[in-house]
């Protein structure tokens, strides 16, 4: 693999394969292995989106626990909001 010296006093080079400037001789492994696991985060929030399964950290036999959770989270808001709508509907009256 060839390099690119860029600033050979700083031991800057450019690896034109990848299309980056860094010092000679770095490895992306540590790169590679913080962008996989952000991966599996990720694919657990979208994941979440669908309410099936579990979360990744989550303890086992806690399926549909995600529906659930968002069944009771759509209640207590519903009864925030129209409370708080019956609430100003009643100062309308008075």
């Amino acid at each position: 693999m060839a390099y690119i010296q860029v600033l050979p006093e700083f031991g800057l080079v450019a690896d034109p394969i990848v299309g980056v400037v860094t010092t000679a001789g770095v490895s992306y492994t540590p790169v590679l292995e913080q962008v996989a696991e952000l991966e599996k985060i990720t694919d657990d929030l979208v994941g979440m989106l669908s309410g099936e399964g579990n979360f990744l950290a989550s303890f086992p036999n806690r399926e549909g626990v995600l529906k659930i959770a968002g069944s009771v989270t759509a209640f207590w808001y519903g009864m925030a909001i129209g409370l708080l709508v019956a609430g100003v509907v009643v100062l309308g009256l008075l």
